[in-house]
């Protein structure tokens, strides 16, 4: 299927990003994907969505640094005509982001703020400034996460973020359908890739215990859900919050 739409999805040289870049691509959507570190890994990802028959492009972004948001998206023009023929861009997916393990006694304001910068900050005035480029009839989803419903120790600065997040794509849902445009958010819970989960046998088994159906997520849980938020039949799907936990503290 060729639909020559066009998604940004930040954070999409590995794990969840990946994911759905992939997902998307195998709809025939054509995937810009944005990485921080790793190019190598995104370069990969990007021949990856174009063996699946669609056109990809990995570009460098720190959605921390708000003063280089100007300049990201004027690559990005410049690239949609030049790479894609195409003035718009349709799907906006920020997935980009990280956390933090740290008690409330021990998270230091350093840490809040980088929490608060890659997860709201960040994803709140990226999103502003890719409005004039985002078609009218588009779709945003915002990726949240489970700690915004329940609540783990040593979270809470991540989780805060996660949940302020939730809240203002309700408010993106409202103020942007006058153009069409829906938004949305994902929220996945515990998903085995790298760092504490991988390493960690004991978290794995405390969270399958935890799950209904009895297993830690994987990114392929997560990207065919998005890129059905991408799609026609899920063109009446508005400022909601889907849960992505396998069951998780039902």
């Amino acid at each position: 299927m060729t639909t020559n739409k066009i998604a940004i999805v930040t954070g999409g040289s590995r794990g969840i990003g990946k994911d759905i870049a992939l997902s998307l691509a195998k709809q025939g959507v054509n995937v810009i994907i944005t990485y921080l570190n790793a190019q190598s890994e995104a370069e990969k990802t990007v021949k990856m969505i174009e063996s699946l028959g669609s056109a990809g492009l990995a570009l460098r972004l720190d959605t921390t640094v708000t003063s280089d948001f100007d300049a990201f998206f004027e690559q990005v023009s410049s690239s949609l005509e030049s790479h894609f023929q195409k003035a718009k861009f349709d799907f906006l997916i920020n997935n980009a982001g990280t956390s933090i393990s740290a008690s409330l006694a021990e998270t230091t304001e350093s840490q809040f703020d980088q929490m608060m910068n890659i997860h709201l900050k960040g994803v709140y005035f990226l999103t502003q400034k890719a409005l004039n480029l985002l078609a009218d009839g588009g779709r945003i989803i915002n990726i949240s996460s489970a700690v915004s419903r329940v609540s783990f120790p040593g979270v809470s600065a991540y989780a805060i973020m996660k949940g302020a997040l939730d809240v203002y794509t309700r408010f993106l849902a409202l103020e942007l359908g006058s153009r069409g445009i829906s938004a949305n958010v994902v929220a996945p819970g515990a998903v085995f890739g790298g760092g504490a989960m991988r390493d960690t046998p004991e978290l794995r088994a405390f969270v399958s215990n935890a799950t209904a159906l009895g297993r830690v997520g994987s990114p392929e849980d997560i990207g065919g859900v998005v890129a059905f938020l991408c799609s026609d039949e899920a063109r009446w799907v508005n400022g909601q919050r889907i849960e992505l936990t396998g069951g998780m503290n039902l």
